[in-house]
């Protein structure tokens, strides 16, 4: 396998979020033959999750590779940069800091992959073709782990496993939020709104359409409490947030629909790995970290970074080296600033 040249390589990607599709469209630009197995069973299978903000040295640098840089930019909202500091008493206004700032236009995560998905050869994802062994591929030359936080594939070349980070974000939304709810529109402007205090904080997000997520974010194990029970969770935020500005508290007690319950782990830092011929990692699976704007950039860079070394290297084992050389010391550097942001943000 380690003299194995790339015109001849069969590689596996296992996951179907953003790294394994940027590695795929990458590979089949250059004529490379590529396997995407998901887990889940249709592109509509589940909610893609919120908004994501490409950033000018990462996300966008792997979209233009991708050769989808002019369609991510009609589908982006560069208003969405709009970042609004709030204080949690009096729901003042902090800091604004305006859209026209660094060039990190945003884009609701189901249109980006949806950009992926489109660019693809038919056939290239596999859906409802999740692995619980990188054994069950030993057909193919390389294979990628791109399945995220609780990844089979690093359990074949680590064994390191995420850890709850101390920090739970309790998840929800409103719907066409400037018709029903202006006030809490104005109040969170047209990108992300962060109040917080004492081992708290509260973030609201816009996405497209009149959609907003909000975060509850706190210190401590919320599992107790049961997450079906969207009455009992909302009098328990009430009570937890007392003090708090009541335009903030209204970010949850007048939600549409329930709560989602998100822990936030990590993979301890630094994680790195020997490497392993016939096997490697990209996105959450090689560094999952807490959700602080960070993690779908790399994942993209990651992707597009392996994807340009498999083409140009001589063989499939030298581009892996390649690759990991230059994406585990980031990785790692990335991680320490993540987690330091994490105990700024929730002290």
């Amino acid at each position: 396998m380690e003299g194995m040249t790339k015109n001849e390589a069969r590689i596996a990607i296992v996951g179907g979020g953003l790294g394994g599709l940027a590695c795929a469209r990458v590979l089949q630009n250059h004529g490379m033959d590529v396997t995407v197995f998901e887990q889940e069973p249709s592109p509509d299978g589940r909610s893609q999750g919120g908004t994501l903000d490409m950033h000018s040295d990462t996300g966008q640098v792997a979209l233009r590779t991708a050769g989808l840089y002019d369609e991510f930019r009609r589908l982006s909202r560069p208003e969405g940069q709009q970042w609004r500091l709030l204080d949690h008493r009096t729901a003042a206004v902090l800091t604004d800091v305006p859209a026209e700032g660094e060039d990190r236009p945003e884009i609701d995560r189901g249109d980006l992959r949806g950009l992926f998905l489109d660019a693809l050869k038919p056939d290239t994802v596999q859906w409802g073709r999740g692995i619980e062994s990188v054994a069950e591929l030993d057909a193919f030359d390389l294979v990628v782990g791109a399945d995220g936080a609780w990844s089979k594939v690093r359990a074949a070349i680590t064994g390191a496993k995420p850890v709850y980070s101390g920090v739970t974000f309790i998840e929800t939304h409103f719907d066409r939020i400037d018709e029903r709810h202006p006030m809490i529109a104005a109040m969170i402007g047209n990108g992300t709104m962060l109040a917080k205090g004492p081992r708290k904080a509260v973030f609201a997000q816009r996405n497209s359409n009149g959609h907003v997520r909000t975060y509850v974010a706190l210190r401590g194990d919320q599992s107790h409490l049961d997450f079906a029970d969207t009455a009992a969770i909302r009098a328990y935020l009430s009570e937890t947030y007392e003090g708090w500005h009541e335009n903030l508290r209204a970010l949850f007690i007048h939600n549409d629909g329930g709560f989602i319950h998100r822990p936030i782990h990590a993979l301890p830092v630094p994680h790195v790995w020997q490497h392993k011929p016939g096997l490697t990692l990209v996105g959450d699976a090689a560094h999952l970290m807490a959700p602080l704007g960070v993690g779908a950039n790399l994942a993209l860079l990651d992707g597009t970074e392996l994807a340009t070394a498999l083409a140009t290297e001589p063989t499939i084992d030298e581009a892996v080296r390649a690759y990991e050389a230059v994406m585990l010391p980031r990785s790692v550097q990335t991680a320490k600033e993540v987690h330091e942001g994490l105990e700024t943000l929730m002290p």
